[in-house]
């Protein structure tokens, strides 16, 4: 391998930041640079390879599993409720057929899980793509929104539209199982080329992952000054968010991916395959 630096990515909302912490605070090696942005974007770099080792959305993984392998120990998940992915909404669920929904691109995940409750509700509303940051314009042009990250965190939603649905826990109540918004993978072409880098690197995200959890009053500290929320809510976040990837998340995540195959958003089942 050259000098080049090997870039890795980093979501750029609070979500991931109990596994940053020990990178941000002094873990991070001179061969390794963080890029930080939205999951759309993480998703497109680990595709075209400008990024080798990056969370990216569930969905976006099942899309592209041949070219990609899971990172073990590693995910952004929830057991319930969990936040900051929502549908704040004028109408009910079951009452949105023709209804028009706003979201944007910035979660794979998040867009194909609504579309399958959509799908197995037998509900079919009109989805549009669009920006979610202005809660008042949103109201005004349209039914309903999915907001994801810390858009979802730092606008009321709920005293602006008449419901505000947790999508983490009406995952929990359809199935008694975890959701994983997100996954840490590795580009496979580079784990077979560097298979020793990669360890280094897992290794790594896992000790600052340590160290996140150890320090975890800081990150909430941080959070709490990146958006300017009350610490208690902060809080109560992380407390929601899971960033282990244990074998009932691996379940969990099989089944939405099903569930994915069987409303045609993937073309056939993807493999669930761990770098090791």
């Amino acid at each position: 391998m050259n000098d080049k630096k090997i870039k890795i990515g980093k979501i750029s909302y609070i979500n991931d930041a109990p596994v940053y912490f020990g990178l941000d605070h002094g873990l991070l090696p001179p061969w390794l640079k963080m890029v930080s942005d939205v999951p759309s974007v993480l998703n497109g770099h680990i595709k075209t390879g400008e990024i080798k080792i990056s969370p990216v959305s569930a969905a976006f993984y099942a899309m592209n599993y041949k070219d990609l392998l899971l990172l073990p120990d590693l995910s952004i998940s929830c057991n319930g409720r969990v936040m900051s992915v929502i549908l704040a909404s004028n109408y009910g669920i079951d009452d949105m057929d023709g209804k028009k929904v706003i979201f944007s691109h910035e979660s794979a995940s998040a867009a194909a899980f609504l579309k399958m409750i959509f799908h197995q509700k037998k509900v079919t509303p009109i989805f549009e793509v669009g920006p979610v940051n202005n809660y008042q314009q949103i109201f005004n042009s349209a039914d309903a929104a999915l907001v994801i990250g810390d858009t979802a965190l730092l606008h009321p939603w709920a005293q602006t539209f008449e419901y505000c649905i947790d999508l983490g826990q009406l995952w929990y109540e359809m199935t008694k199982l975890p959701f994983v918004f997100a996954v840490w993978v590795v580009r496979r072409s580079f784990a077979e080329k560097y298979p020793s880098r990669v360890k280094d690197i897992h290794k790594l995200l896992l000790t600052s992952k340590d160290q996140g959890y150890q320090n975890i009053d800081k990150v909430i500290e941080a959070g709490k000054n990146k958006l300017g929320l009350e610490r208690s809510v902060i809080k109560e976040y992380f407390d929601l968010l899971y960033c282990d990837f244990d074998d009932k998340k691996v379940q969990a995540m099989g089944l939405f991916f099903d569930s994915l195959l069987d409303q045609g958003i993937l073309n056939e089942r993807a493999d669930i395959e761990f770098f090791i």
